[in-house]
This record gives structure tokens, sequence and C-alpha cells, in this order.
């Protein structure tokens, strides 16, 4: 049967109309399914018995579930997500004293093929559906205010999959997290990271979200960028600078770039000279993101004096960067980690 959460408001009305029933009960099915992320049909106690079992006929509520928890010992927690039809992904729980953010993701595998990101080496299995992302909040809120005794406060689109490859579902998706007749939450407090496609940032920037935008750059030197993220040779820097131009044009929010530093890799003067260069051509701050092993060898953490090289030589030039301490890395739960290792 068809999830009952495919169905927008106003489809839900023509379909309560089609049973002789007031539009007024698509509204009370709406919260149910989306403000209280309801999955059981029968619970929704302010429709009849009678109601109830007529859409149970039609339809069914097919939630995301935990089949694994994981918990770090800095208080990270990774869930292995089983979806409805037994593929899995992967989402993470990140605290910190101020704040708890969902790292969430947007497809079963990837479509990109990332040199460093253990999660390019699955094979993309199919796109997530809005309500699969907006479960995968639902779920990190819950267990946020379980083991932590706090709402969600943040979410980022940094899990598994490219979410502009999946863009319609995932912008529904964030849609329904922050209307008031959903999850409530504040767009501003959403991050959309992408690898960079130009065609799509420029489509987030005009339909207005009021998302954050991270872009997943680790090289401003195009051949190195390409040897670093192949697919990103269809995607020249110079597009996509365009499209964060335009971005940043719409919307006013600051671009931040994500940028892990490897050893033998980008570790050395011409790579902070092209990175300040690329920076300097619109309003932007520079996250150094803590690399993860994947198990292969082939990148290696910089050492502590190329990292502090970066960060004095940005800061010299006026540019905000950040040193990201990642979290999880005991379960594989940290960036570039989430592969389903132990989805057996």
């Amino acid at each position: 049967m068809k999830d009952i959460r495919t169905l927008s408001l106003d489809q839900l009305k023509d379909y309560f109309t089609s049973l002789g029933e007031k539009p007024f009960r698509a509204k009370q099915v709406y919260d149910w399914l989306w403000s209280k992320n309801l999955h059981s049909i029968d619970e929704m106690t302010n429709l009849s018995k009678q109601l109830r079992d007529r859409i149970s006929e039609e339809y069914t509520i097919n939630p995301v579930s935990v089949d694994l928890l994981q918990k770090s010992t800095d208080g990270t927690i990774k869930n292995g997500v089983k979806l409805h039809d037994g593929l899995l992904v992967e989402s993470v729980l990140i605290p910190t004293e101020t704040r708890t953010t969902a790292c969430v993701s947007s497809q079963v595998g990837c479509s990109l093929n990332c040199e460093f990101c253990a999660t390019a080496r699955l094979k993309r299995m199919r796109n997530l559906e809005v309500a699969e992302i907006v479960d995968q909040v639902a779920l990190i809120d819950s267990q946020s205010k379980m083991y932590f005794n706090r709402p969600l406060t943040n979410i980022v689109f940094m899990g598994m999959g490219e979410p502009m490859m999946n863009y319609k579902n995932v912008v529904e998706a964030i849609r329904k997290i922050t209307q008031p007749e959903g999850l409530g939450m504040s767009p501003r407090r959403i991050t959309v990271s992408t690898s960079g496609i130009p065609k799509m940032i420029k489509m987030l920037a005009d339909d207005d979200l009021r998302v954050k935008l991270a872009l997943s750059l680790h090289s401003a030197i195009e051949s190195k960028r390409n040897e670093i993220m192949p697919f990103s040779d269809k995607f020249p820097l110079t597009d996509i600078m365009e499209a964060l131009q335009h971005w940043y044009k719409k919307t006013g929010s600051v671009i931040t770039f994500e940028y892990c530093v490897w050893k033998g890799i980008n570790d050395g003067d011409e790579d902070i000279k092209a990175l300040i260069k690329y920076c300097k051509q619109v309003p932007s701050k520079v996250n150094l993101i803590q690399y993860n092993p994947i198990g292969d060898g082939k990148y290696d953490q910089c050492n502590k004096q190329a990292e502090e090289n970066y960060v004095r030589q940005l800061e010299n030039a006026g540019i905000t960067v950040m040193i990201r301490k990642s979290r999880g890395g005991d379960i594989d739960a940290a960036c570039g980690q989430l592969a389903n290792k132990n989805a057996d």
C-alpha cells in the first residue's frame, strides 16, 4: 500500500472529500503525520474508528527504524537506520555543551566518487523519500531529549549521499521540518552541504529556504580537486564560484568551505594561496575538518604544523577559519566514515 505521507495537504483534502468527510479531517491527519510524527493510523484518536479503518484499507505508514545504535566515548550516537524496503542508511547525533546536531542522510549510498569518503564506495541504491529524511530528524530529536535532556538544535545534511542529487525530496523535507505544521525548526539552524553542483546551488538560492550552505572544497587548485573528487571535472571551480556568488546575492548568507588537509596532498603553501584567492571572491569562512581514516592508507591527516600554517595564513588574509574537531571516530560516525560497516 502507498504511504499516506506521500500525499500533500491538498491531496489529503481531496481524499477526505471523496470519502464524504469534511476537509478539516485532512488538517488533523497532516498534524498527526508531520507535527506529531505519528507512525500508526490507528492512533489518530480524533478520527472515528470507522474512518481510521477506511484509511488503513488504502494507505499505510512506513516509518524508519533503528537497526543498530552505537554510542561513542565522546557522546556521539550513530544510528543504523533501516528503511521499509530493508535498505540501510546512517544518521548521527552529535552533542556539545550548547547544542545537539543531527547529521542526516539523503541517499542510500552516494552518487559521487570522492576518493577520501567511505560512503562514496557504496553503490547508490536510491534517493530517500521525504518522510524518510524527516523521520531521521524526528528520531534524533527524541534521542536528544532522552539522552541529553534537550531538543535537537541543529541539522546538517552531511550524512550519506549528495543532497543536491536528491534535490526535490531534500527541499520538501526541509519545508516539512521548518513549517509550523511540521517540526517547527528554524531554517537558519539547517545546513545543506554539497560537493558542488552549480545549477542546483543556484536553484537552492532561488527557492529561498533560508538555510545555510556549505561546500565540500578540499582544494582550490582545479587539477588537484579533480583527483580528490573525480566527478568534479564536470563542474569547474569557476562555475561553482559563479553559483556561490549568486547564492550570496540572493540570500546574503555566508558560505562555509569544508576543507580537509591531507599529508602530501594539499598541505603546501601553494594550496593555501589558492584557497585564499578562492575565498576572496565571495563572503565565506573555512572549516578545517579533521580527517577520519577509512582504511586505505592513501589519505593521511596532515601534521599539526601544516594545520597551523593554514590557520595563520587564512587569518592573516582576513578569512574566518575554524578547526572542526571530529566526533564519533571510534564508532565510524565521523565525517566521511558512514558506510554501513555494521550492517551485517
